[in-house]
């Protein structure tokens, strides 16, 4: 059995008031599928790029484990690429730069090694992407988490509906889930967004944790107070791999679990920030991972 994570790999060149990098590793399904190679070791990645990504970046990602049999490579054509600068506050940002290249018109293929898939990762692509994704599999997954954007709540609502029907858990940030409910109220919007389809909700907010709803149950999982934030770009990807490989690792779906997966999520998340791109998260121990998720439970641990 195995987790398929499906989304960007690419180039990233990135400013914040810590420095700037020129080309460098990044997307979703790179972020997502590193984070959650620590957790999970039968992690597979899906997504195209162009004939100039380096092969010393592709080692790097098969060097966790990952399968990459799934990574298309296509001839005479360039990676997708995206260029933004980051404001003083490291919670606003500006694209500079978006070169779609090949991700215009990518067409996922599912190998048949990744038919096995009990854990579906869905990274933030077009609605009908990820639609395509879960109808090429020849069986449900018993998991599929998905994440998406405004951009596509702006352009592909329809659409984005539609997929959000098909998906057990939806990960979005606090903005997106105001615009997709049209409550301000982030508990509103909460009910509203489970009852378009998705059994459990999460709402990332950044900087002050994340928000997990299911029916009437709410978990609040706290934010890693850190002293530098160097690159936030790809945090909330590792988050979303973090949480999925820590489900793949522990097997079993249930609110208790999805807590844990949070906070392993976070933790993750939080080395990401840490330095530019992947730097960090590529070169993580076991005993890093675990001492940062002892900070997070301490952080709100109490005995009343």
């Amino acid at each position: 059995m195995s987790l398929v994570v499906i989304g960007t790999v690419a180039f990233d060149a990135i400013e914040t008031p810590f420095g700037k990098t020129d080309k460098i590793l990044g997307g979703a399904a790179t972020y997502a599928s590193l984070a959650a190679s620590y957790l999970y070791k039968k992690t597979k990645i899906v997504a195209v790029v162009g004939d100039d990504f380096h092969k010393e970046d592709i080692k790097e990602i098969a060097d966790h484990g990952i399968n990459v049999e799934g990574l298309q490579i296509k001839a005479g054509e360039k990676s997708f690429f995206w260029s933004g600068k980051y404001h003083n506050d490291m919670n606003s940002r500006d694209t500079l730069v978006t070169e779609l290249n090949v991700l215009a018109d990518f067409d996922p293929i599912i190998p048949e090694s990744y038919q096995d898939c009990e854990y579906l990762m869905l990274g933030n692509l077009t609605p009908q992407i990820q639609q395509t994704v879960i109808k090429r599999m020849h069986k449900r997954p018993k998991l599929i988490v998905m994440d998406t954007m405004n951009f596509w709540m702006d352009i592909a609502m329809d659409d984005l509906l539609e997929t959000i029907k098909l998906v057990d858990v939806l990960t979005i940030n606090d903005a997106e889930a105001r615009q997709l409910s049209g409550e301000y109220s982030l508990v509103k919007a909460a009910k509203k967004i489970l009852g378009m389809g998705p059994k459990f909700l999460i709402i990332k907010k950044g900087e002050h944790g994340a928000l997990l709803f299911h029916g009437d149950q709410i978990f609040s999982a706290p934010a890693l107070p850190l002293a530098e934030v160097f690159d936030p770009t790809g945090a909330g990807d590792t988050f979303a791999g973090g949480f999925i490989g820590y489900l793949a690792k522990v097997g079993t779906i249930n609110f208790s679990n999805m807590k844990n997966a949070i906070i392993f999520g976070s933790a993750l998340a939080s080395f990401c920030v840490e330095k530019f791109g992947t730097e960090k998260i590529k070169n993580l121990s076991q005993d890093e991972i675990a001492s940062r998720v002892k900070e997070f439970v301490s952080l709100s641990s109490f005995t009343i």
